[in-house]
């Protein structure tokens, strides 16, 4: 039995890394760390665990080195910009998965430009699909979980574009996220009164920060620099994300179903339905799934693309475990389950 210990735990993503590993048969939960919740009880924090033996008692530590350290895995679910200092005091020994975007982007301008401080480099990035990717985190002890909204990205558009299917210029993406995606921390723009019943946009003309972790890891599939015009919107939903991607292409619909079906046929977390069925996000709630459907324009010469996910599960904490059963040589689905909460 492996030891696992989570810095940021109070949080959304937190709390779905202890609700997953309490039934992981590999990974033992020894501590949960954050920062003003420090000293409560994890049922006082997230009342969904009151009752559960050995884990609603469980009391939150400062997050310290001394603390995290006594774990075999840390997985850190921190504000973006807070990992690379606690990262930096951790044993070399101790394996990381980071769930912030510290460690995704390898061009230092680009942190600068949608981050901002000092830019701390970049880890092993943690897209098992990604061609060759799963062996890089088999293989390493630190690894970068990616961005929610990048991963629906890069899954619905990487066997297209590394087959040649579709322009790596004039991608044009809309992509609906629930208010989970924006943290805990209390926000007007989140209250209920002012997201019911409503639908906005936001961080538009190419603003938001996983724009340039989309077009890093787009770009590396060596079809060329990838650019996209990515307009995130925030529904009225808890979670999930829908994603709405359009490219120039020559491709037949033929051609653009093949290309997805070689590349997640034999995958556990990702499949493309069949023809007329479209993603929803319903279908993918509290999993680690990823719903992919294509069509085809052709009086316009776009191909168009629909993912859906559950952007904190396979958007985060799922991923996240997903890449530490690599590390750590378990099954890859351990703990995991690609079957949604429908209705």
């Amino acid at each position: 039995m492996s030891t696992v210990a989570i810095a940021g735990a109070s949080g959304y993503a937190g709390a779905e890394l202890v609700r997953l590993i309490h039934s992981h048969p590999n990974f033992e939960l020894v501590a949960i760390a954050a920062g003003s919740n420090a000293g409560s009880t994890l049922s006082e924090i997230h009342p969904q665990f009151a009752g559960v033996p050995n884990l609603a008692d469980i009391v939150f530590a400062d997050t310290t080195p001394e603390i995290l350290d006594k774990a075999d895995l840390v997985f850190m679910a921190l504000p973006h910009g807070q990992s690379a200092a606690l990262a930096q005091a951790l044993s070399s020994e101790t394996r990381i998965v980071d769930l912030g975007a510290d460690f995704r982007l390898k061009d230092s301008a680009a942190w600068d430009m949608y981050y901002g401080g000092t830019h701390a480099g970049s880890w092993t990035y943690g897209m098992p699909e990604l061609p060759g990717q799963r062996q890089h985190i088999a293989s390493s002890t630190r690894v970068a979980n990616p961005g929610c909204y990048a991963t629906a990205l890069a899954l619905g558009l990487a066997p297209l574009i590394a087959a040649g299917l579709v322009a790596t210029t004039d991608i044009v993406i809309v992509a609906a996220s629930g208010t989970s995606g924006a943290g805990r921390a209390a926000k007007v723009n989140l209250l209920a009164s002012e997201v019911s019943g409503s639908m906005s946009t936001y961080k538009i003309g190419g603003t938001h920060q996983h724009t340039p972790e989309v077009e890093q890891t787009l770009s590396g599939l060596g079809q060329g620099d990838v650019t996209v015009n990515f307009t995130p919107m925030l529904a009225p939903m808890s979670r999930g994300i829908l994603a709405t991607i359009s490219a120039c292409s020559t491709a037949s619909l033929l051609e653009l179903r093949q290309a997805l079906a070689g590349a997640y046929d034999a995958e556990a977390f990702v499949t493309l339905l069949p023809d007329g069925q479209l993603p929803n996000t319903a279908s993918t709630l509290g999993s680690n799934s990823v719903q992919i459907q294509v069509a085809k324009d052709e009086r316009t010469s776009r191909a168009t693309v629909v993912v859906a996910l559950d952007n904190l599960i396979k958007g985060a904490s799922g991923q996240a475990l997903q890449n530490a059963n690599l590390m750590f040589g378990f099954a890859e689905h351990s703990g995991l389950t690609a079957i949604g909460v429908a209705p």
